[in-house]
């Protein structure tokens, strides 16, 4: 005989930045090999394809299915594993895609003559002037940090940084 057993509904409420889904969380922890998890929409389920994909393959690893009701998608079949496996191959095509434009961005700018990363606040004659005022002794770092306008972990970055250039030199 069935019984007319009632599925549990989770549910979060939540702007796509935040990160912590309750509702979710707990679904996953009531879920056990041969369940199967449905959504109304593969968007409920990750904010990237990149995260969908990981959360399925927590599933798979599992051995619980998943289901997408507007997309159509069911995991526990072979249709529907062979999807998500092109939305993976996809995914990935993507993010060698992004790394590859960002490698030719950085090299088009060098080419330009742009360096990346923060502008130096102190030029190359303040920063000798800086550190020959370190090594005559006569001021204390806090002196040297307010001439300069600098603070102290500043003052050593540049203090590590000549001391670098002085020993590849």
């Amino acid at each position: 005989s069935t019984q007319n057993q009632k599925e549990p509904i989770y549910h979060d409420i939540a702007s796509g930045a935040k990160t912590a889904r309750v509702g979710f969380d707990d679904a996953l922890s009531h879920l056990r090999a041969g369940d199967t998890l449905v959504v109304w929409k593969l968007d409920r389920l990750g904010r990237s394809l990149r995260h969908l994909i990981e959360t399925i393959q927590v599933l798979n690893d599992k051995a619980i299915g998943f289901q997408s009701l507007q997309e159509n998608i069911d995991t526990t079949t072979t249709g529907g594993k062979l999807v998500f496996h092109f939305f993976s191959a996809l995914a990935e095509f993507e993010r060698d895609l992004i790394r590859d434009r960002t490698k030719a961005g950085l090299n088009a700018a060098r080419a330009r003559g742009r360096q990346g990363g923060r502008p130096a606040l102190l030029s190359n004659d303040n920063i000798k002037k800086m550190i020959g005022y370190y090594q005559e002794g006569k001021n204390t770092v806090n002196e040297i940090c307010k001439i300069f306008g600098i603070s102290r972990s500043c003052f050593y970055a540049y203090l590590r940084k000549e001391k670098k250039a002085i020993q590849y030199a």
